[in-house]
């Protein structure tokens, strides 16, 4: 089920009444929010609950075992066992297509000949790259004596499958989000309307901006020979924040949607292209994520705790797998590689200096040309369009009629965005209007920002772009 589809509309409101009005204990609550979230999944393809409910199994049961045993090779196996099935669920319907493919590729280029195909019609789960991550945590998180387990397997239940964030996060630690599902919540007033101002926000983001910005992006990306290097500068720029608008659309709507239920998540995005660094820019781009690996691959790998070579290592593999999490294509792999790559060289050189309008300019063009590799189909095509972009910059194609209405729109979609996250991240100490004290002033601007999504929005249940990870 999608956040902007019809049926969302009315799945949303009768979740919110059932859980506050007529659901009034805890164990009551959780259930509704376990079964509303299978319903909410199980809305695309039902057969992919028997996914989720055996991966709730098998940690539920490990988390159990972990806690029972004092013996660490006992319990080495018990996590070796989670990592396993996790990885291997996440590896076959994920990647097997993409290494048996590339093994293929291999064996033909040394001149040897394969005679039947070893690939499969494999559909991709969506959001099991999330709840992967997120239930695999929980595991590790008691191997290491992190969290206790729980052994209510309801609560935990709901916990991997927490419907706002299922899809596409924030992948959330159970350190946070289980504690909040295990414990009783109150119904008030400031979460529903704190939660209704963030999906709105989230809405903008999503309609207004990403949705918009993939009209003219789309056009370009999608014709790579019928355009110029100036049409893909432009192309490239508006799918920075196409994406942004979009998984930060996404993010904000779950939190919000979880906060009309007593639940706080984790924040995902923070102003991200305000960045004055690539490492800057990971602390505020999809902070679950790169905390996610920070803390299950980087730190285990001996961080920067290690010889520098060794150090640098560990930042280049963690973003090279960062990179092959987003996607089973070598686009994601070297996307991820530029990452680190980029990180390494400011490991080695950078100098502690000021945050300056320079450094976060440099910043956002090194990662709008790594974003080139993220939206191009293939190597062949992002290799074609950066050459374009340099050699060919030819003319900026503005499309006709309604092509170029929409076009301006876009630039003004932008623009709107600039100036809302422009003031919050300089001059967030001035007048403010979403958190104004007289409530005729919030009143008239989520007004204007409902206007503006309702005029300027794009309209008929788009996935989300994270939905393909």
């Amino acid at each position: 089920m999608l956040f902007n589809s019809i049926d969302f509309i009315f799945f949303l409101p009768i979740v919110f009444f059932l859980y506050w009005s007529l659901v009034k204990k805890l164990k009551f609550q959780n259930l509704l929010l376990l079964i509303s979230s299978y319903v909410f999944y199980g809305w695309w393809d039902y057969r992919f609950l028997a996914l989720i409910l055996t991966s709730t199994l098998v940690d539920y049961c490990v988390g159990i075992q972990l806690n029972r045993s004092s013996n660490k090779a006992i319990k080495k196996k018990w996590l070796l066992l989670s990592v396993i099935f996790n990885i291997g669920v996440l590896g076959f319907f994920k990647y097997y297509n993409f290494f048996i493919e590339t093994f293929t590729s291999l064996i033909l280029s040394l001149g040897f000949s394969i005679h039947s195909s070893w690939t499969l019609n494999i559909i991709l789960p969506v959001g099991i790259s999330f709840y992967t991550f997120q239930t695999l945590s929980y595991t590790i998180d008691i191997y290491n004596e992190k969290i206790k387990p729980t052994k209510n397997f309801i609560g935990f239940a709901a916990f991997v499958s927490f419907f706002p964030q299922l899809v596409a996060g924030p992948i959330e630690r159970a350190s946070n989000l289980l504690p909040q599902i295990l414990n009783s919540r109150k119904y008030t007033y400031q979460n529903l309307s704190n939660g209704i101002k963030l999906t709105i926000f989230g809405f903008f983001l999503k309609l207004v901006i990403a949705d918009r910005a993939a009209i003219y992006v789309n056009a370009v990306y999608n014709n790579i020979e019928n355009h110029d290097g100036l049409s893909f500068l432009v192309a490239t720029l508006f799918f920075s924040f196409q994406i942004y608008g979009d998984f930060a659309g996404y993010s904000l709507i779950a939190i919000g949607v979880a906060k009309m239920f007593g639940i706080d998540l984790m924040t995902n995005f923070n102003r991200p292209y305000f960045a004055a660094s690539i490492g800057e820019f990971w602390q505020r781009w999809h902070i679950s994520l790169s905390t996610w690996f920070r803390d299950y691959v980087y730190i285990p790998l001996g961080g920067n705790r290690t010889k520098k070579w060794r150090w640098l290592f560990n930042l280049f593999i963690t973003f090279l797998i960062s990179g092959l999490w987003h996607g089973a294509n070598w686009t994601f792999v070297i996307w991820g590689a530029l990452n680190g790559i980029y990180l390494i060289i400011e490991a080695l050189f950078k100098k502690r200096n000021k945050r300056g309008l320079l450094s976060i300019f440099v910043t956002f063009i090194l990662i709008n040309f790594a974003w080139i590799f993220f939206r191009a189909d293939n190597i062949d095509n992002a290799f074609k369009i950066i050459t374009k972009i340099f050699t060919k910059p030819g003319n900026l194609y503005i499309g006709s009629g309604d092509d170029i209405t929409a076009s301006l729109y876009t630039v003004l979609a932008i623009s709107i965005l600039l100036i809302i996250e422009v003031k919050k991240e300089f001059f967030n100490g001035l007048f403010s209007i979403s958190n104004n004290r007289i409530e005729f002033v919030r009143l008239i601007g989520y007004s204007c920002l409902i206007f503006i999504i309702l005029y300027l929005g794009v309209f008929g249940e788009s996935q989300f772009i994270y939905f393909q990870f």
